[in-house]
């Protein structure tokens, strides 16, 4: 079953992925400076997770019971799971995959390079 350490460990090995608490005890990662999926750590070891989805997958997702538009970015077709348990281990990864590579399409690309000219000082 995927948890808060099994997300978390995913979420950081995809490219250029980072980590930050804006709200709270709500753990956010980011792909250059923008959210592609979250969760609520206060909810323990089964967060709720907030991920961004493709219009088809949003309505076919909203479907199963835990599944809901997400708070304030729902009609971005964003969705939120009541806990990393509702669906598949499998499916959760492919589902935060997909986040992740809807949101690096369309994140500034200027912080990525900034970011690997430093390194290369």
């Amino acid at each position: 079953m995927p948890d808060a350490d099994h997300i978390r460990t995913l979420c950081l090995s995809l490219p250029d992925a980072t980590e930050d608490m804006p709200w709270g005890d709500d753990l956010c990662f980011k792909v250059r400076g923008k959210i592609f999926t979250g969760m609520v750590l206060s909810d323990g070891r089964f967060p709720r997770i907030t991920l961004k989805c493709a219009p088809e997958t949003f309505h076919e997702l909203l479907e199963i019971e835990g599944i809901t538009p997400a708070p304030y970015v729902g009609r971005y077709k964003w969705v939120m799971l009541a806990n990393s348990n509702i669906l598949p281990p499998a499916e959760l990864e492919a589902l935060i995959r997909q986040s992740y590579e809807m949101v690096a399409a369309k994140a500034p690309k200027k912080k990525a390079a900034k970011r690997k000219a430093r390194s290369k000082k």
